[in-house]
Order: C-alpha cells, then structure tokens, then sequence
C-alpha cells in the first residue's frame, strides 16, 4: 500500500531499498536453515484432493485507474474491467484482486477511503460495480476486493466526526494523544509537527515522511497516521470500530464479492504505552531516521482481529458464487516463522493466503540466488502446518519483478523463469496486471511530472510508485488501446507498440503464450493441479528444481530452472520423491532443444532456461 511495503521488501523506485541493504549481506551467505524432519517432507509430498478454489487459484490484481478506460476520461473503471473479462478469461484467472475503488479523495490514490460501502463515481457506480460481480461469475471468475483496514481518509465522516472534539460518540474511533512539552532536544521532524507548545509524544514516523502525529486544533490533540497526513489510524481498542469494518465487509459479501486482499494488516495497532521506536543507523528515502519500528507494527493485538474476522467470512451465507470467502494479506515478514503466525499456527484460523513476500520481493536482493529461493520455498511448504502458501512477484507498491531480476541480457528468459517459478508452485499464485506481457518499470524523470505522494516528497532518492502503475498495454494503436482520451492520468510507456495483448497473442513465443500455457497445464495436469513437492538435486547452486508428485492414476511432473547466466547441464535424481522414472515428455520449454528430450540425464539449460515434464 505505501512506503512502509517498499522498505520491508528493500525496494525503491531505481533501486534497493536501505531495508535492502542488510538484506544483500544475509541473502549472499544464505545462513543454514534447520532441515525439515522427514515427516514435514513426507506431508509436504503428499498430493491432496481438496477442491477449495483458492487453493488451486491464480488471482490477478488489476489496479483500476490503469486496467482499462471505458468513458474516454485517461483514468480506469470498473466498466473498463468488465469489457476485459474475456482476455482475462482466456488467460485462465480465477479471481480478481480489485485495488481501492471505493469513494476517495485520491490523495494515495484510493488508499484513503472516504466510504467503504460505496463506489467513487470516476470508477462508475455500485450498479456498475454488481454488473461486473455477475458478468466475472458467469466466467467463473470471482472478485476480491481491496480493504483498507488500518485507515481511512480525513474526509471520510467517521473521522470529521472524531476530529470535531473530545466528546462526540467517534471521539476514539481514532488514535488520539495530548503530546508532551516541546523538547528543544528533540529530533528535527518532531519538532516540526509541534503546536500550542506541546509535540508529538513519541519519535513515531509516517512513511511519507515527517512525524506520524498531526495536530487537530479543535481537540487539541494529535491524531495518529501511519501513512499519509490525510490517513488517519483507525483505533481498533475500540470495539465499535471492529463492528464498522466487518459490517462493511458483510456489505460486500451480500453483493457476491469472494474476499478481501487485507492492506497494510500488521500495523493496525501501535504500543499503549506510546515508547519511541529504537533508532536504527543512517536515514530512510525520505531523510529521516530509520527505525526500528516494533512498536507500530505486527503487534500480538493484531491476531485476535484477524481470528474474529475470518469467524465473519467462514460463517457467512455461500449466497451468490459458489464456495468459501477468502482472507489475503499484506504481510510483510522477516522469516516464515511469522509467516505461520498469520495462518494461526495449527489452528489455521487467521488468513488462508498471507502474501509470502520472502521470495518474490526480498528473494529479489538474492538475483535468483537458488539456495535461496530454496530454502525459503522449502520452509513454506514445511513449517507453516500444512497451510496453503500464496506466491507473489509483482505488485502496484513495487518495481515490476521484470526490472528488478533482469540482468539487461537474458530479461525475456527470466520473466519466463519467474513464471514457472510462481505457476508450477504448489502455492496459489498472485499476479499483477501486465506481468503476463513482461511490462516494465517507468519511472517519471522530473519531479513535476510525479503523481505519487511518497515520490513528491521523496524525489530524488524516492521516486514514487508511478513506474509500476502505468496503463495496460492492450494494443499497438493510440495510447496502447487503454483510453482515447488523449491524456492519461499517466502516460503509456514508450514500448506499448512492441508489448501488448494483441501483439503477444499472435507470437508463440511471447511471455504472454508463456504464461496461458502454463496456467492451463495447471489446471490439467493433475500433478500441478494436486501434486505435493519435493525438492531434487538440492546441492546444485545454480539449477533450481523439484517435483510434483502424482496423485493416484497420474503421473509426476518435474521442473527444473537453470537460474543462472551459464549454460547447465542436468541429471535429475528423483529418488527423494519416490519416483524412479528416467523417461521424460516434455509439457513445456523454452529451450527447443529439450521438446524432444526424453530422459532425465544430460539435460542442457541455457541461461534461465526452464523445463515442465511429465515423469514416464
């Protein structure tokens, strides 16, 4: 959602982020991890039959503003989405992620919202929005909506209400503190936000720079925001907030939405006791101190929530599609210990899919380091009980993973790489718009042409979200085919006449048949559909591979992705998952030399070439 994301990955506009550079030194040596004992690899390889969607799913996030413009106005709608079902259909998407489209006053971009039962009119109307829950349905597509939980705008009318004194009824809807004596040793950005004599009561940051507390004169207090100025912190001490929030997602479950991807979830609760953060060395992108934050995000407070709302979407009526509501998260986290945490451990009663950012947005400072991502990809398939890892490598708060893994030489065959990576996985897979076509980064190159708040305040060593949010590229005509309006609210790349939908659609060799194809052996191929995995040849550094065991009367399937830049030659032992075959067919590659191969020794991989095959 904001900044705060982009550090925890270690990822800015143009490079790594500071969280990124400690990161580098832990990812180099990759330190041992403890073995998983042979009953967590003997679960893991287990093939299943649970036929819950959102275990087998891949979901795709589209960012409205930049999907499709219906009405010629340069900004995405909802109308916009529902014109495009098809191509995402035919790509083979089971559930859309929906960025914010409720009524907002824009400032990050509806990440302020204003009205959670509402649509904002510049991305049409809740009849619009109905229109498209039915017409995805009839595609056997759900929708999941994007919920705004640790927030909502100063323009939203439980905050006016709250902000207007001390004893209206919303008076502690929010987070509210007198502040303490102004110190004139306090740090510079403190004493900045001070007013009436009196400073914020704590060294607490925003991440779009500043102090975290704002002065409101007609309570003569300071207001908690995380995030932007305009995003003050909803107070979930409060029960009447919790109450709020989960009657908005009753709203929304009533019209037929599946769930709710959680934004920002870990910081809904800050320290009582209001204690400065330890102060970390060197400063942020914004300037100022790096802390340590512990006391402003992933609070123990925050699970009771969490168990309680999943009570609200298990129990809910199965009106409208058909099968259970789903729980996503926005969970940034420092190892898959925690990760396990947001399950809910054994009892697996918090959020069925937190995001596993350990791979796809840290595991970017390794460059596709193999031990790595192997490590981490064994971890989540055996410490976190049993539950359903989710896979993500792109989102709309971080530079598109084409840019951040591409060496500038083999950039087409890791996009490819990636993509078998996330696909092949036994984990539900997470794509964001444009992914499927290999979209780039376009970062603005003056400031005056930023339209996010964090670049606006950051530039230069912050350039803002921008790059990643850029319009789709659906064809080769005007504006890439996303609107005829002349003017976006931001400008289609320069390479949409070369990376589009209708261009890639007729190369079969584009990333985009790369992607259709490997999201339809998914579906088909029990072994990728139902398949446990085990991980084979595990000393090799630079061959990442594993397999997919076959449920019964099917046949396993291996993968195998040279993640390096030499040529690798490969002999596959699968004796580790009880398979002993050594004939292979081919189900997809991109090494034509392999289409034809058919066994498992003397396998040459090109640079990040990669192999599908079914085990004969």
């Amino acid at each position: 959602m904001s900044w705060w994301m982009r550090a925890a990955a270690g990822v800015v506009a143009g490079g790594f982020g500071l969280a990124g550079a400690g990161l580098m030194a832990q990812v180099a040596a990759v330190p041992p991890a403890t073995p998983p004992t042979a009953a967590e690899v003997q679960a893991a390889a287990k093939p299943t039959h649970d036929a819950t969607w959102w275990k087998h799913a891949v979901v795709y996030e589209i960012y409205p503003r930049s999907f499709q413009d219906s009405n010629g106005d340069g900004v995405g709608d909802l109308n916009g989405i529902t014109q495009r079902l098809d191509y995402l259909q035919k790509l083979g998407v089971d559930a859309i992620w929906i960025a914010p489209m409720f009524p907002s006053p824009q400032v990050d971009f509806g990440y302020d919202v204003s009205d959670y039962e509402a649509v904002d009119p510049q991305y049409g109307s809740l009849a619009d929005m109905d229109r498209l829950i039915k017409e995805a349905q009839k595609r056997n597509i759900r929708i999941c909506l994007d919920w705004v939980v640790n927030h909502t705008s100063d323009k939203h009318k439980w905050f006016e209400e709250s902000a207007s004194s001390r004893t209206n009824p919303k008076a502690d809807w929010f987070v509210w503190n007198d502040g303490k004596p102004l110190d004139p040793n306090a740090p510079e950005y403190v004493k900045k936000a001070a007013h009436d004599g009196m400073m914020p009561p704590n060294n607490w940051e925003s991440g779009f720079g500043g102090s975290a507390w704002e002065w409101v004169p007609a309570r003569k207090q300071f207001y908690y925001h995380k995030f932007y100025i305009q995003q003050p912190d909803l107070n979930w001490r409060n029960p009447a907030v919790e109450k709020a929030m989960f009657d908005g997602m009753r709203f929304w479950m009533d019209r037929g939405v599946a769930g709710f991807r959680l934004d920002a979830v870990p910081t809904l609760f800050e320290d009582p006791q209001n204690r400065d953060e330890p102060v970390e060395a060197g400063t942020n992108q914004q300037g100022d101190p790096n802390l340590k934050g512990i006391y402003t995000d992933n609070l123990p407070e925050v699970h009771g929530v969490i168990r309680r709302m999943r009570q609200v979407v298990d129990s809910y009526p199965k009106t409208g599609f058909p099968g259970s509501r789903v729980l996503i998260g926005e969970t940034y986290l420092p190892n898959t210990a925690e990760l396990d945490q947001w399950y809910g451990g054994a009892s697996q009663n918090e959020l069925q899919l937190p995001m596993d950012m350990l791979i796809g947005f840290r595991g970017n400072q390794a460059k596709l380091n193999v031990p790595y991502l192997r490590r981490y990809l064994t971890e989540v398939e055996t410490e976190v009980h049993g539950s359903q890892p989710l896979l993500v490598f792109d989102n709309h708060d971080n530079v598109r993973s084409h840019d951040r893994y591409g060496d500038g030489v083999h950039d087409a065959a890791i996009d490819r790489a990636i993509a078998t990576m996330l696909l092949t996985s036994k984990a539900t897979a997470l794509m964001y718009y444009g992914e499927e076509l290999g979209m780039v980064t376009t970062t603005p190159t003056r400031v005056e042409d930023v339209k996010d708040p964090i670049g606006i305040t950051g530039w230069p060593k912050e350039k803002g979200r921008d790059g990643e949010r850029t319009p789709m590229q659906w064809n080769a005509s005007t504006d890439a085919g996303f609107s005829t309006a002349g003017k976006m609210w931001l400008p289609v790349p320069p390479d949409y006449t070369t990376v589009n939908v209708a261009g890639e659609e007729k190369d079969p060799a584009s990333l985009l048949k790369w992607y259709e194809k490997l999201i339809a052996l998914r579906r088909s191929v029990p072994a990728l559909h139902d398949g446990g995995v085990v991980f084979v040849d595990t000393a090799n550094p630079d061959v990442l591979s594993y397999v997919r065991t076959a449920p019964t009367g099917a046949k396993p399937v291996v993968v195998s992705m040279n993640l390096s830049a030499q040529p690798q030659t490969v002999k596959l032992d699968m004796s580790a998952a009880g398979v002993s075959g050594t004939k292979l067919r081919t189900l997809v590659t991109d090494v034509p030399a392999l289409e034809k191969h058919d066994t498992t020794s003397d396998i040459e991989l090109p640079p990040y070439g990669s192999l599908v095959a079914e085990v004969q």
